[in-house]
């Protein structure tokens, strides 16, 4: 994990923020690298994050078997794994409407007139879950007042480059770089052990006001 701003004490600051951030949302050990540069001055902040490789995604016939009786137009799907079952009323909702799903036991599912091809449903996504939970702590840690956000998103990295007012082209032009350097360093920078020696001191409210402050601060130096 890096955090790069010539202000040592803001640095520090973000630094605390960032892994107790990255604690709150547990997701340190699904977190492979990242990486911050802040410049009150201009103002600009930019967080890159690199997270680990997911299990694949879970689709319907991994856990289920199923069937299209054409007499009574329904679906009757049998569970043989219970641990997917909420996600898969959950996606049967979405795709073909509450009022259309019954479930008369544990192990069934029955879908009235059926529109959707089931055939390789996706049902459970670890990956698009630890995205949700990684863009939940990038705007956690992204200073207040900071509204103009250039995103980019390639494979397993997201990065957020990120201003007051506009994005300037030497903004991307910085974000195209650490994202370049991450690809190519393979060091893991987050681990637990890490986050253990410095959980003892957390950020607090005044800190990170303090931080935002500075950030903030654009034509007042």
């Amino acid at each position: 994990m890096q955090v790069e701003c010539y202000d040592e004490s803001g640095q520090e600051v973000y630094d605390m923020i960032l892994r107790q951030i990255l604690q709150d949302v547990q997701i340190v050990r699904a977190v492979k690298d990242v990486r911050i540069f802040i410049d009150p001055r201009d103002p600009v902040f930019i967080i890159v994050v690199q997270y680990q490789k997911t299990a694949p995604s879970v689709v319907l016939e991994d856990f289920t078997e199923y069937e299209y009786d054409s007499d009574d137009n329904e679906t009757l799907i049998r569970i043989k794994d219970e641990k997917y079952l909420p996600d898969l009323l959950k996606k049967l909702w979405e795709i073909e409407g509450r009022n259309k799903i019954h479930q008369p036991s544990r192990f069934e599912v029955i879908i009235d007139d059926p529109q959707v091809k089931l055939e390789g449903l996706v049902v459970h996504d670890p990956e698009e879950d630890l995205k949700k939970r990684v863009y939940d702590a990038l705007f956690r840690i992204i200073p207040e007042g900071f509204r103009v956000v250039e995103h980019y998103s390639e494979g397993n990295i997201i990065a957020l480059t990120c201003s007051d007012e506009y994005i300037k082209e030497e903004y991307l032009e910085k974000t195209r770089e650490i994202i370049k350097e991450m690809k190519e360093n393979k060091k893991s920078y987050v681990t637990p052990e890490s986050l253990k020696k410095k959980e003892q001191v957390k950020p607090t409210k005044e800190d990170k006001s303090k931080v935002s402050t500075k950030l903030g601060r654009k034509f007042y130096e």
